[in-house]
Parts: structure tokens; sequence; C-alpha cells
């Protein structure tokens, strides 16, 4: 009788440890089977695999009676996974789509609050600061979300190594995702201080509005650093499926505003009163408790321990380029995105103080209904790309049908709650009769565009999870190339009626739906490697 004798110990140990690279051949599909405590690779043919013996590593098999020793890769090695360290598990349950979504949502409301109380508070300073602030925050927004862009991207790749079960390289993209990060927050930055003034002064007509904007960015871009850092750890946590995290550092984030929103735009409890500029001001200082709190609490968890988190060892170029790759036209198309609602409201700020002050107030309660939007289509991204790094595309549409049940249901609810209560509604926001009442036609119409985003935002966000940003890209350009061209015939040929101007939102989402659910039905996605 032989024995296994690698290195002194067990075959299972020799493999494991590294001393063999399994390498799968493209042409071969590998299962995933659960053998004892590890779910394991097993190819349908002994093919499947190349065994590539790294060096200074050796197999021998002792033949008791002959003495002979051999020196090959054993049969065994096909039951060992690349990387047992982790558990990897199938499961696309409810029960799993919720535990990743929820928290998302949950700091969606927390983060909502800021807005709903920004917009409260100020509309009861004047039309002028509503709109001023509506103008100011998305024109910021815009900025914000070239940074969300590339978390984006950087989620999606650290959700495919944690389904490959790759801590090590999850580490090595957050700290490379870090070196973009901090330059492009510089250059925003500078840009955002430098040259507000002169980009708004021409796109703006109101002198009262655009005085005030300007007055409000003065305060609000320094914030710029602390937002990006947030979308950083954003990207790290819900890549990793540990999303509650975001819930109680948005938590903490909305407490401290609300309570600075009234000190300081109002003057209370012995602060200043500043109107808008204490609105900017507070956010900004929300925003650094907020990362405080994420940092302290990475920290206490061991993250930078279990994950190798802040390593910071060698520049490795070529990943650096690969994550540049997958996220820049992520990172184009949510400021070109983000960039053409600005537009939306340059448009609308044409059609008078009182119409831009209907659509802040509606924007607020649009971004309210768009909360179980966000937490679900961030599931959908990073799930999407978990199964493909776990070999399952098989079971993604499954995967993205819950969430789209899920996610519908959701923003039913508060439709629902929308359509029964609308003055109640929107006198959170303005105390004006008139206002409120022009403004609930237009309340009713993004109350059907939340439906068709719902749906839209989900298969969109299924697309960007395999991995084919350049797609999405294409996807979104076509969209936006239709909203504008109706808003801006609306708004500049037709004098439109604002709630009219409103329904671009639902040829959004439609467009959105339609091309998104095209591709994952037409097109090449499967295969996708990042």
């Amino acid at each position: 009788m032989g024995r296994w004798k690698i290195g002194g110990n067990s075959i299972n140990d020799y493999v494991c440890s590294g001393c063999y690279r399994i390498v799968p051949r493209s042409e071969c599909f590998a299962e995933l089977l659960n053998y004892g405590q590890l779910e394991l690779p097993v190819p349908r043919s002994s093919g499947c695999y190349r065994i590539v013996p790294r060096s200074g590593c050796f197999a021998e098999r002792y033949d008791s009676n002959s003495g002979i020793k051999r020196y090959f890769a054993p049969h065994s090695a096909y039951l060992c996974s690349p990387n047992p360290a982790q558990k990897v598990s199938l499961n696309i349950s409810y029960n799993r789509i919720w535990s990743i979504a929820y928290p998302i949502i949950l700091g969606s409301v927390a983060q909502n609050l800021i807005n709903v109380t920004d917009t409260a508070f100020l509309g009861r300073v004047s039309e002028v600061a509503l709109g001023a602030s509506a103008i100011g925050g998305m024109f910021y927004l815009v900025f914000i979300n070239l940074g969300l862009g590339f978390g984006t991207g950087a989620q999606i790749i650290i959700a495919r190594r944690f389904g490959e079960g790759d801590k090590k390289m999850i580490g090595k993209t957050f700290d490379h995702a870090l070196y973009f990060m901090l330059p492009l927050s510089i250059l925003a930055f500078l840009v955002l201080y430098a040259f507000s003034d002169d980009i708004l002064r021409p796109l703006v007509s109101s002198d009262a509005i655009y005085a005030a904007s300007i007055e409000f960015l003065d305060y609000r871009v320094f914030g710029i650093f602390f937002a990006f850092a947030q979308i950083l750890f954003r990207s790290f946590y819900i890549g990793i499926a540990r999303t509650q995290i975001i819930t109680w550092s948005t938590l903490v984030m909305a407490v401290v505003n609300i309570f600075l929103d009234y000190a300081l735009i109002f003057g209370n409890w012995g602060f200043p009163e500043m109107g808008i500029k204490g609105a900017a001001l507070a956010s900004v200082i929300a925003e650094g408790t907020a990362i405080a709190y994420l940092v302290i609490n990475t920290q206490l968890k061991k993250h930078p321990i279990n994950f190798k988190l802040y390593q910071f060892n060698t520049w490795d170029k070529a990943l650096f380029v690969r994550n540049y790759k997958l996220a820049s036209p992520i990172m184009l198309q949510n400021f070109l995105s983000l960039g053409v609602w600005f537009v939306f409201f340059l448009f609308v700020e044409k059609l008078g103080e009182q119409a831009l002050a209907i659509s802040n107030i509606i924007r607020s309660i649009y971004i309210v209904l768009m909360i179980p939007i966000w937490g679900f289509a961030s599931a959908a991204n990073s799930m999407v790309s978990y199964l493909i790094g776990m070999r399952k595309q098989g079971y993604i549409m499954l995967l993205l049908r819950r969430i789209l049940l899920m996610c519908v249901g959701g923003v039913l609810l508060f439709v629902l709650a929308s359509v029964a209560w609308p003055e109640a509604i929107l006198s959170v926001y303005s105390s004006d009769q008139g206002l409120i009442q022009k403004s609930i036609p237009v309340l009713y119409t993004v109350n059907f565009s939340a439906i068709a985003l719902a749906i839209g935002f989900v298969l969109f966000n299924g697309v960007l999870g395999t991995g084919k940003t350049n797609v999405s890209f294409v996807i979104e350009m076509i969209v936006l190339g239709f909203y504008v061209s109706y808003v801006y015939t609306l708004t500049n040929y037709y004098n439109a009626d604002i709630a009219l101007v409103w329904t671009s939102e639902l040829l959004y989402g439609v467009l959105l739906t339609s091309l998104s659910w095209l591709y994952l039905k037409k097109g090449n996605w499967a295969a996708g490697k990042i």
C-alpha cells in the first residue's frame, strides 16, 4: 500500500496552501459542490482544470514495497478550492435580498431626512432660498456623481472578488480606489471653489437665485472630501454584503444635520442666523461626522485586518488600469445623468421662480419615492456581480425577477401614501396654499414615474453588475438624449405646464426599462470577466 506525504502535511493542506495553482479552462464549466466544510469547484471532466505546481512545492508518493518515490500532481488536487479560507454559498432568497437592501434603504431614509429638513426649513425662509438650494445642490451633486461612478465600479469589483473568496484582492481594490478618489476629490473641490460663479452666471436668469446659489456653494464645497470618502466605504460594505453600517452612519449624519439646520438657518440656541449658508454648513459638518463614524467602526470590526485594507504596499498599475476601465464609463454616465437633471432645473427656472420652487418641493418628495429603488438597485448590482464570481450566471434572471417584485412593491407603498394624502405631504415643505395646490398635479405625475423607474433602475443595475459598463453607458446616453430633447421642447417651444414637463421622468423610466431588459435577454454578458 502506498501513502501520501506532502511536505509532512495532509494532501488537502498541501494543495490548499497554494503549492498548486488550479487554472480552469475556458471551455469547461465548474460546479460548486459541498465538500466537508468547504464548497469546492469540481470540474465535469479531468481536463477542465490545469494544475500548475508552484516553485518550491512538491508532491511525493512512497510505495512501501518498492521504495520508489514519484513526483506528480495528485488527482486529489481537483478537490481543492483555490481559496478555501472563505466559505462560498449560493443564496438568492427573498430574505437574503432584503438583508442586503434594507440597510441601504434605511440609510436612504436617514439621508432623505436631510433633504426633507433642508427643503422644509428653507421653504420657510423664501422661495428664492428654496430655488437656490435646488440649483446649488444639483450643481454640487454633479461633481459628487463623478466619485459615485468610480465607487460603483469599485463596488462591482469588490462583490466579484467576494464571490470568488479573494479577500486580499478586496483590500487591494479598496486601496487602489482610494488612489484615484483622493486626487479626484481635490480636482472637484478646486473646480467648484474657483469656477462656480463663472459657470452658473450665464445659466441662471434670476439674479437673486444666482446670488443665493453662490452663497450656498461657498460653504457646501468643503463637504466634497467627506462625500467621496463615504462613497468609498459604501462601495466596500455593499460589495461584501454587510450593509448595516450604512444605515447607522447615515443616521448619525441625519441627526447632526437636522440639529444644525435648525440652529444655523434660523439662529436658534445661540447660533448665528445664516439662512441658506447655514444649511450648507450644517451638511458639511454632518458629512464629516459620518465619515468619522465609518472609520472608527471599520477599525473596531477589524476589517483592515480581515480584508487587508490600508496596506498601500505596492502600486499595481494593471489593477488600477483595470479598475479605471470598468469605472470610467459609470463615472461619465453618472456625471452626465445628474448633469442632465441639473439642466432640467435650468430649463424649469426659465418658466419662473414659482415653477422652480414647485419643482424643488417635488424633487424632495420624488427622492423619497426613490428610497426603496436605490436600496434594491444596489442589491441587484452587487448580487449579480457576486453570482458571476461564483460562476452561477444561470440564476441571475431569477434574482432580478425577485428583486423587481420586492422593489415595485416597496415603491407602491410610498405611492399609495402620496396619492392618499397629497396636501398633507406637500404642507411639510411649504405653508403657501397656492404653491401646494399647483404642486398636486406634479406629484401625481411623479408617482407614475417612480413605478417605471423602479423597474428600470433594477434592470439597469443588473447590467452594471455584469461588468459590461460600456454597454450601460450606451444605454444611458440613448435615454438621456431623448430625455433632454423632450424637456427642451416642452420648456422652450411650448412653455408647457410644469406637470407636463415632469412627465419626462416617466419617459426616462420606460426607455431605461426597455433597453436594459433587451440587453439582459439578448446580450452577451454571461462570460464577462473583470
